[in-house]
């Protein structure tokens, strides 16, 4: 077991390394950006690492995983990037009131905010410009889909859905992470299709779907997660989700 905290990672060929292949690693690591380089270092040496630096970095970034799904003909809310507050206001209004603005990364539904009319809007995305980093400064902008007081996280090990969950909050972020409550989502041949040909296009071996049901019963999807969290999702559903995680990284040695 590795702890970001407690590794040096030499970069140059002769370094002290702290792992030998042959080896495979799962990172869990929780920063996304420490993650990234963490797996892309490991794999430089010729180390099998579970995600690999390529899934994270499509995942990492909700606008190049917006384009992969685009590309490969996955349905999406309608969602624009600007890169000023009045290119995005103009954004806003084409998708209508209400809009969901997100920063380009970020996880546990932070940051985000829905807007539901032009005053809210353009103070949003003056504090955004004015306050934020440079990312901040990138505006992502999704049309606000009205759900069923719930979404769904599909979990896909090994390239196959084995397990999805409603997440059910009478508040429109429905997060586990924001007080969503996890119940136990059927599988259905469609959500099984749609999350692992999801899965795939960002090359992800162990990844949880967030996807939408709009009003009239179609599957849209909404963001993936590279390294998912899973505490909350094992009851519901009776699926082993870690040992299921063990079976397949075990399955490399």
């Amino acid at each position: 077991l590795l702890h970001e905290d407690q590794v040096i990672l030499p970069l140059f060929a002769d370094g002290e390394f702290p792992i030998k292949p042959p080896a495979v690693v799962l990172n869990r690591v929780i920063s996304a950006s420490h993650a990234f380089y963490i797996s892309r270092v490991l794999e430089s040496k010729g180390i099998k690492v579970i995600s690999s630096s390529k899934a994270i970095s499509n995942c990492l970034d909700k606008a190049l995983t917006t384009l992969l799904l685009v590309e490969n003909d996955i349905p999406i809310p309608r969602t624009y990037l600007a890169f000023s507050p009045e290119n995005a206001l103009e954004a806003i209004e084409r998708v209508g009131y209400p809009a969901v603005v997100k920063p380009v990364n970020g996880s546990w539904g932070r940051l985000l905010a829905k807007v539901n009319d032009k005053d809210a809007a353009e103070a949003v995305l003056e504090h955004k410009y004015t306050l934020g980093n440079t990312l901040q400064k990138i505006f992502y902008i999704q049309e606000y889909v009205n759900k069923p007081g719930r979404d769904i996280r599909s979990f896909v090990i090994g390239r196959k859905c084995l397990a999805a969950i409603y997440r059910v909050s009478p508040h429109w972020i429905t997060n586990t992470a924001r007080g969503g409550e996890a119940k136990n989502c059927p599988l259905t041949p469609e959500i099984i299709q749609l999350s692992e040909k999801a899965a795939s296009v960002v090359d992800g071996e162990i990844v949880a779907i967030d996807i939408f049901e709009t009003p009239s019963g179609e599957l849209l999807v909404n963001e993936i997660n590279h390294s998912p969290e899973f505490r909350n999702s094992i009851a519901p559903t009776g699926v082993d989700i870690p040992g299921e995680i063990a079976r397949y990284v075990k399955s490399f040695l």
